[in-house]
């Protein structure tokens, strides 16, 4: 049965309690989220990309923790390792040039990120692959990244569920989702970073959507509503209700064709993503 999974991207924020977590729930944050949720993003496991010779990646209490704290329902989706994802380093001083990063799309490295996650395997439900903007010094054209994901892919773990994030916005057409199509990858939509809207998106190339799909909410400025919180995230500071009204119509579209749709919101979307959340639910299910 396909399901609408509706979470956070992380948890750990003390400024939710009252929201979602009780006065006692600080030591085990995702205990209680949990109970509410069915889903969750962990983007942590991404920064990993340190120098040539310091790539991290999650440790084992770390992973054991956080799949004891869940019931078996419930499925992470995980943003795999910026040692993967990155074509090169980033640059402190963008005079220098560009380093090329050795790990980018390692099927070595990824089987071994893989094997860090064994406790969880059976709760992993989506595994993303976040891509930056990709500029002609990064990537010479989408059909070189194509062919450079077809190769890595092909060697990967088919006994999971992959979806990429891409952020280049010209690399969404009728290319691109063959390419999702031929590896069943889903397409993660993505609101925020110059991405255009969602809303358009799915409906230009609905028909071409034929696997899981995840929806991430992201805010188009971190820095102003960081300084409209000040990491407070238990309030709505810049609503965004016309644009939920569309993307949850999208959502039950998705779902009514019987593909699974995970909903990762971010607090920079509205200014707490419980509180987004809540809206989504009640048009969703009519809470």
């Amino acid at each position: 049965m396909t399901k609408i999974r509706l979470g956070t991207c992380s948890w750990k924020y003390d400024s939710w309690r009252g929201l979602i977590y009780s006065d006692q729930a600080k030591k085990n944050y995702l205990l209680e989220y949990s109970k509410k949720y069915d889903t969750v993003e962990i983007d942590q496991w991404f920064w990993s990309l340190f120098a040539i010779d310091k790539v991290t990646l999650p440790l084992p209490p770390v992973v054991k923790e956080y799949t004891n704290s869940v019931p078996d329902h419930f499925k992470f989706t995980i943003k795999v390792p910026n040692s993967i994802t990155l074509t090169h380093f980033y640059r402190k001083v963008k005079a220098k040039p560009l380093e090329i990063n050795p790990f980018f799309l390692s099927p070595d490295l990824f089987e071994t990120f893989l094997f860090s996650l064994k406790p969880m395997h059976s709760k992993i439900g989506l595994l993303i692959f976040q891509f930056e903007y990709l500029n002609k010094q990064k990537m010479s054209s989408q059909s070189e990244f194509i062919q450079a994901f077809s190769e890595f892919i092909e060697k990967c773990n088919p006994d999971f569920t992959y979806g990429i994030e891409i952020r280049n916005p010209w690399y969404l057409n009728k290319e691109y989702f063959d390419f999702l199509n031929q590896y069943n990858i889903g397409h993660v939509f993505l609101s925020g970073y110059y991405m255009p809207d969602i809303v358009e998106v799915y409906q230009k190339y609905r028909s071409m959507i034929s696997t899981v799909s995840a929806i991430r909410l992201h805010g188009p400025d971190r820095s102003d509503i960081e300084e409209k919180s000040e990491g407070n995230w238990s309030k709505i500071y810049e609503p965004k209700d016309d644009e939920l009204s569309r993307i949850t119509k999208i959502i039950q579209e998705i779902h009514s064709r019987n593909l699974d749709v995970y909903v990762n919101v971010n607090n920079h979307y509205e200014g707490s993503a419980p509180l987004t959340i809540e809206k989504i639910r009640r048009v969703l299910f009519k809470e």
